[in-house]
């Protein structure tokens, strides 16, 4: 299982989030993104609609109905589905329920470093998993751990 932390630094989630989940639905994988907040969860739904202009990313907020069916799923906490096998915590509280996917990026902000620290150092002895640590340099995104 593999945990991508995202911290962002230049580019806001609204410009980093779209891009991985397009390009993990193009590999036909799909995605349950995760916030408790109501407002950020209403504004993921329309920034999917929105992102660019020659683009489509299948999505709903789940419980508006066949939630396994959807590339993307927007949800308030982790929630069982048989289809997504990657999730997107945005909101910047790492859930140890996203170890049961197969991938996991955990994107925060300096709002949230203290906590994504101490879920990087939760997660260094769990057998299984897989930490990488991404930074925005100056030439991109660099792993820096």
């Amino acid at each position: 299982m593999k945990v991508d932390f995202y911290h962002l630094t230049r580019s806001p989630l609204d410009r980093v989030l779209p891009r991985i989940a397009a390009r993990l639905h193009g590999d036909g994988e799909r995605l349950l993104l995760v916030s408790e907040d109501a407002d950020q969860r209403r504004n993921l739904d329309m920034l999917l609609w929105t992102y660019a202009p020659d683009s489509f990313l299948p999505h709903a907020q789940a419980g508006a109905g066949e939630d396994s069916l959807q590339a993307v799923l927007i949800a308030p906490d982790v929630v069982a589905t048989k289809t997504a096998r990657n999730i997107a915590i945005v909101d910047g509280r790492w859930r140890d329920a996203a170890l049961t996917f197969d991938r996991a990026f955990h994107f925060f902000g300096e709002d949230h470093i203290a906590a994504a620290r101490a879920a990087w150092k939760g997660l260094a002895d769990r057998d299984g998993v897989e930490r990488r640590y991404w930074r925005q340099g100056d030439n991109g995104w660099e792993q820096a751990a």
